[in-house]
């Protein structure tokens, strides 16, 4: 009997628990036996006095979730293959060939003017909460990293102090804002912000504000992501913010403009309006003609993101991204996201990251074979540490030059922010007093940022940047290793036979080889010899 993949109708995403825990249906997720009596701690029981609220996970603003959902393949299927001799790009000198000694630095777009220090960024962190709540970590982090950083959709619709005309952003603070932490902190050109647009976006015109008022060089068609395929959402707990919204041309549910859901709000029936954002209608005429906008308005770099859908829209999104010359194209697999997607939909839609990632290097190759020039291609679903930016760089070496990560860059800024306020308030929990009770006792690369930055500059940090920048320093000395002890001292050398699958499953979604077949003819050659 095939192992249940899915859990259902209980997780902590929705605060649901099933009240025989020991004993459940595998199918449907319901206890053995169903009581009569029971107060509904389940999905379906939340759900009968919740309803729709239930879809989504809880509680909203200070979390982020992805699927727990187990696919039959993922990263961990597959093994990072090192090797005793040689090295390339270093001399095979062992003196020489050590790992602080490999290149992390990636450069992409079509004059390689974008440059990364690591090979990975924030793929799209937009009007959630929990994206403007730890924005200042993210932006400086990201900043003194130089990796870079995506402004996600809805930014500016969702800001209250934005000003339009004629229906066109003249002015707004939240996205002024968020480029400007990320610019005042860039350091030598490494790294870029990004400004992402969805079809509201679009509509007021922000990316090309981003472009004529705040500098922004690179912005970022959006088709979806590896959590729905619906357009964004957020809960919205002001009910004259979410009428705001409701003005602007947002669909926002219940409408609260409504007398009937007006008292409903204000006697406490619920707290929480949705505000959802519209889906696109992808054509390859509206995609053109947008680029070119895009470009008239003066973007210097152009990127599309897209998520988990069908491989007949994967298929589209590289021929487009290809045809149209854009210099970047990301794909998220399913089973992301860092805000509230719904909750059925996060687990149960989308191609998984491991087979949609295999497609995208087919789809790649096929296009390379016939002589197009493919462009830059970041890979996003799942990522945290090194060993997997290691096989998603490998799988697609060598289209992809990044991984995107968002989930993981969000906890490592909010435990840096909490670590801060435990030091502001002098309770410092005994797990962290252990390292000391400063900032520089504390963070690892404390020391290192105070000689770079200098006292008055390092003192203005916040601790979820510190929080971030740690984070990152960890990656790239685990990825360092790994890298050299595969002697490939520059990402360039990266390639699929730098990782090999344990399962013949694996072998057959990915192309990558089985690891009983890696090096056989090599080493029969070195055996008769």
């Amino acid at each position: 009997m095939a192992p249940t993949l899915s859990k259902v109708n209980a997780s902590a995403a929705t605060l649901t628990k099933n009240r025989t825990e020991g004993s459940v249906v595998p199918a449907s997720g319901m206890c053995v036996t169903c009581v009569d009596g029971c107060i509904g701690m389940c999905e379906i029981g939340k759900s009968a006095y919740r309803g729709h609220e239930v879809i989504y996970p809880q509680p909203f603003g200070v979390i982020t979730t992805a699927a727990e959902k187990t696919y039959p393949v993922d990263y961990s299927h597959f093994n990072i293959m090192g090797t005793a001799v040689g090295a390339y790009g270093i001399e095979a000198d062992s003196d020489k060939a050590i790992f602080p000694a490999v290149n992390l630095e990636v450069t992409f777009g079509h004059d390689n003017g974008i440059k990364f220090r690591y090979p990975w960024g924030i793929p799209g962190l937009g009007s959630t909460n929990i994206a403007k709540n730890n924005w200042e970590g993210l932006a400086i982090g990201s900043a003194l990293a130089g990796t870079g950083l995506t402004i996600g959709e809805n930014v500016v619709g969702m800001d209250p102090e934005s000003v339009f005309k004629n229906g066109r952003v003249i002015d707004t603070v939240d996205l002024k804002r968020r480029v400007k932490l990320y610019k005042d902190y860039q350091r030598d050109g490494y790294g870029a912000i990004i400004v992402q647009a969805n079809i509201e976006d679009t509509r007021l015109c922000a990316q090309e504000y981003a472009i004529e008022k705040l500098g922004v060089e690179c912005v970022e068609l959006k088709w979806g992501q590896g959590a729905k395929d619906i357009g964004g959402e957020v809960k919205v707990g002001d009910i004259k913010k979410a009428q705001m919204l409701h003005e602007r041309g947002y669909i926002v549910l219940p409408n609260p403009t409504d007398p009937v859901v007006i008292k409903a709000f204000e006697r406490g029936a619920f707290k929480e309006f949705e505000r959802h954002s519209r889906v696109g209608m992808v054509t390859e005429e509206s995609f053109a003609k947008r680029v070119e906008e895009l470009r008239s308005a003066g973007a210097k770099y152009i990127s599309l993101k897209t998520g988990a859908y069908r491989p007949a829209d994967l298929a589209r999104a590289i021929l487009f991204a290809t045809r149209y010359k854009l210099d970047l194209l990301t794909v998220d697999g399913a089973g992301g996201g860092t805000g509230m997607s719904p909750w059925r939909m996060m687990n149960e839609w989308g191609v998984p990251p491991v087979e949609l990632h295999s497609l995208l290097y087919q789809y790649a190759k096929r296009l390379a074979d016939k002589g197009e020039h493919v462009p830059a291609l970041a890979l996003a679903g799942g990522f945290t540490f090194e060993d997997q930016i290691f096989k998603g760089l490998a799988l697609g070496a060598p289209f992809v030059k990044l991984i995107g990560m968002a989930r993981a860059p969000i906890a490592a800024a909010m435990v840096g922010k909490t670590i801060g306020r435990t030091i502001d308030e002098h309770q410092i929990p005994v797990y962290i007093e252990r390292f000391g009770s400063s900032r520089d006792d504390i963070f690892v690369t404390a020391s290192h940022l105070r000689t770079e930055l200098g006292d008055e500059e390092f003192e203005k940090l916040p601790t979820g940047a510190l929080g971030l920048y740690t984070y990152y320093e960890r990656l790239a000395q685990g990825l360092s290793q790994l890298l050299a002890g595969s002697r490939k001292f520059a990402l360039k050398y990266l390639s699929r036979d730098d990782i090999a699958a344990l399962t013949h499953k694996a072998a057959d979604i990915s192309g990558i080889q089985y690891v009983m077949d890696v090096d056989r003819e090599e080493a029969e050659k070195i055996l008769d010899s």
